[in-house]
């Protein structure tokens, strides 16, 4: 049993995304004779989502019988799966789904939401591996 999850930073959404502002303000430029200042202003706001594109970090998450590891490209980390008490599973209002982890030491984890494996695949796996899972919905505290 083992549950292997990686995610890369640039996806096809992203970029028909990034390519849609981008056509929609070089026509509003073209068209109604946008200022130019004005569409490199609201340009800027897509340079975070550019970056990830052209950058493309690469996160992955293992979910193996005994250990669990991840990988951002800032942090990594493994832990052995029995140090979970339970897993919490929060649904927030933009329907992302936070995975918290409770250790039998009295800490909490926070996956990174970039490694985190689609919640219904992970919530399963734990159960199957005896780790209690809880799952709360659009909680507006924490």
């Amino acid at each position: 049993m083992a549950l292997l999850h990686q995610s890369n930073g640039r996806s096809r959404a992203a970029l028909i995304t990034l390519t849609g502002v981008y056509t929609v303000l070089l026509a509003l430029v073209w068209w109604i004779d946008l200022n130019l200042y004005i569409a490199v202003f609201l340009a800027l706001f897509t340079l975070p989502a550019l970056w990830e594109a052209v950058q493309n970090p690469v996160s992955t998450f293992e979910l193996s019988d005994s250990h669990m590891r991840w990988s951002t490209p800032r942090l990594a980390d493994e832990m052995p799966v029995g140090l979970i008490l339970r897993a919490r599973f929060d649904t927030r209002l933009d329907l992302s789904v936070k995975v918290t982890l409770f250790l039998k030491d009295n800490r909490k984890l926070r996956l990174p939401h970039a490694c985190t494996p689609p919640h219904e695949a992970l919530e399963a796996e734990l159960r199957a591996l005896g780790v209690k899972t809880e799952r709360h919905h659009f909680s507006l505290i924490g």
